[in-house]
């Protein structure tokens, strides 16, 4: 998944006849946009009415989001996660949006809006106003992330309404771009290192039990780093995924039962074999009347200004 793909019919690579259908994301139903408004509607909290997943009724939520932990890799893996594999049973799948990629995915868990409307279209995209490649994760560009997205996000709103709001994450993340155009509002408790669990477990059960009515967020990143530079069918990735495993069940015998813990994902993940890579910008022809490229290996964004849109469709999908 760290190459630039773009998808063209060869012996390499199946005709795109041959492949499985798309999975379409359900928006406004049961995407991960929709997880964070279900929680809302418990909390009372005027703007959210409706639960799409049927969740626990609880005055305190505390989501998990594992970076890279899709719903069939945990399902391949359960014997490396038992305490995941255990929660399977009474667990829904719900989908990403396209693209499944954690700057689209984190801004529609934050928003509860589809791409379409907070407009992180990716981990790289163009700025329509400028032209500019932005990098959603280092935002070094020019436009400040709360005008770039500038909709109000479910903490900003669960905030006003009395909600004891807190995301803990990574020092390295406060104030950055990202954390401010999608999960602004939330109070931020930092930690230093990812392997201190055990201060995590601690920072994360003192938030939950702040106020009345509480919602946590809890960001994992290593599986997904771990997935870029090993694979996910890897044996360290598998020692990660059971890393991350115990430390969720000692997470959840941390809390009170009142507390209800929901884990999640931003998108899943598939090793690509060499062979079916395809780097777009080694190839002229591929990049031929392409203006800008952007977006990842998961959903390539071809730029097109001056050629022939369709045209440029077709040479890609020779």
């Amino acid at each position: 998944m760290t190459s630039p793909l773009v998808r063209r019919s060869s012996p390499e690579v199946a005709s795109s006849k041959s492949l499985p259908a798309m999975v379409v994301p359900p928006y406004n139903s049961a995407t991960l946009g929709e997880l964070l408004p279900s929680i809302g509607a418990h909390l009372r909290i005027p703007e959210f009415s409706e639960d799409a997943f049927r969740l626990p009724q609880s005055a305190r939520y505390v989501v998990v989001l594992i970076d890279g932990l899709g719903w069939n890799l945990l399902r391949r893996a359960v014997r490396e996660a038992p305490y995941l594999a255990s929660l399977l049973g009474s667990a829904q799948p719900i989908t990403s949006a396209v693209p499944s990629t954690t700057v689209t995915s984190l801004a529609s868990l934050g928003t509860g809006l589809p791409p379409g409307q907070h407009g992180l279209v990716g981990y790289t995209s163009r700025v329509p106003a400028t032209g500019e490649i932005l990098n959603a994760l280092t935002w070094e560009t020019d436009p400040a992330p709360t005008v770039y997205q500038s909709k109000p996000t479910f903490f900003e709103r669960a905030a006003r309404s009395g909600i004891a709001v807190t995301s803990v994450a990574l020092t390295r993340f406060r104030g950055t771009g990202l954390t401010e155009a999608a999960l602004r509002g939330a109070d931020f408790v930092p930690f230093t290192e990812d392997s201190a669990e055990d201060l995590r477990i601690a920072l994360i059960a003192e938030a939950a039990l702040r106020g009345d009515r509480s919602v946590v967020y809890a960001y994992e990143r290593e599986l997904d780093h771990c997935g870029h530079v090993h694979g996910c069918s890897s044996v360290t990735w598998l020692e990660q995924l059971a890393r991350i495993d115990a430390m969720c069940e000692r997470l959840r015998a941390a809390l009170p039962p009142e507390v209800t813990v929901i884990v999640t994902a931003d998108h899943g993940m598939i090793d690509i074999p060499p062979d079916q890579r395809i780097v777009a910008e080694d190839d002229p022809a591929l990049m031929s009347g392409v203006s800008a490229l952007a977006g990842e290996g998961r959903f390539r964004q071809l730029y097109v200004d001056h050629e022939s849109p369709q045209r440029v469709a077709d040479r890609c999908d020779r």
